[in-house]
């Protein structure tokens, strides 16, 4: 009676006996370079992020592991009018570093479904420059400004996805959603901490990516 309850089991769920030893190492990450321009409002928006990750598996199915790596963040608004033109750019840059913890189920020989607990944070700093240029009569004149400050933002989420293995080195992953919370704060008196929470599967925002497996 219990074999065919777990037969049952199998057939229903696809589940299967198919885990990942104990030892195994994995590398993956993110590197990529984006921009977006609106040219109805002058404004550009360009990102950068380099975040190698390597995990490690303490058990059959169960990794540990973290992501370490830098990101930089740039905005650039422009504003013209009859006299003047006025130009500001607002830049983060930082430190990331991203432990985690990865819980795989499987769900056939070469597909599993897994968790990430994992604990994003950037160290970093916040500049922003103002410059605005008036031309009235020939004359030109011009006024900048320059403020910046370090910042700290801690978060803890948690990333539902699946794992495809091509082959016994590499894999297709996809993560949909996020559960989580993050806290960042300016390193200046008086600033007050910026809560933001993420709760939901979106599937518009699905990640995929692939990484490699050092196979026991």
């Amino acid at each position: 009676m219990k074999k065919l309850l777990l037969a049952g089991a199998v057939a229903l769920f696809g589940l299967s006996n198919a885990q990942i030893a104990k030892g195994t190492v994995y590398v993956s990450g993110q590197v990529g370079y984006s921009q977006e321009e609106n040219n109805n409002n002058n404004s550009k928006a360009e990102s950068f992020r380099v975040v190698p990750t390597v995990g490690f598996f303490v058990a059959p199915n169960l990794a540990v592991g973290a992501g370490v790596g830098y990101a930089n963040d740039k905005v650039t608004l422009t504003s013209t009018s009859a006299m003047t033109v006025a130009k500001s750019e607002v830049t983060q840059s930082a430190f990331v570093a991203s432990p985690f913890v990865r819980k795989y189920w499987t769900l056939g020989d070469k597909l599993y479904f897994f968790g990430q607990l994992e604990v994003p944070m950037e160290f970093g700093k916040y500049k922003e420059e103002a410059t605005a240029t008036t031309t009235v009569g020939g004359n030109t004149t011009t006024v900048s400004s320059s403020d910046e400050a370090n910042y700290t933002s801690i978060g803890v989420n948690v990333k539902p996805g699946l794992d495809y293995f091509l082959n016994k080195n590499w894999t297709i992953e996809a993560t949909i959603g996020e559960f989580g919370y993050n806290t960042s704060k300016l390193d200046v008196d008086g600033a007050k901490s910026v809560n933001n929470y993420k709760f939901g599967l979106n599937l518009s925002a699905v990640t995929i990516g692939v990484k490699y497996v050092f196979a026991k």
